[in-house]
């Protein structure tokens, strides 16, 4: 079995512009995409950390409209 700190993943996101890690050797799952990043997990996890600000889903973010919770 292959050490988890040197796999390779890949930085998904899903229509709710919720992020999420995925062996970069599997199949993409249906309702995701890929975010156009892979490295180690480390390395995705911190990508997820700068990216990610506003963990609220964008259909709520969208009924609340722009205001900040």
């Amino acid at each position: 079995m292959a050490d988890v700190t040197t796999l390779a993943w890949t930085v998904l996101v899903n229509s709710e512009q919720q992020y999420g890690l995925h062996p970069a050797d599997l199949p993409i799952p249906k309702g995701w995409r890929d975010a156009g990043y892979a490295g180690t997990e480390e390395e995705c996890m911190r990508h997820v950390d700068a990216v990610w600000t506003d963990m609220r889903p964008l259909s709520l973010r969208g009924a609340l409209g722009s205001s900040v919770v």
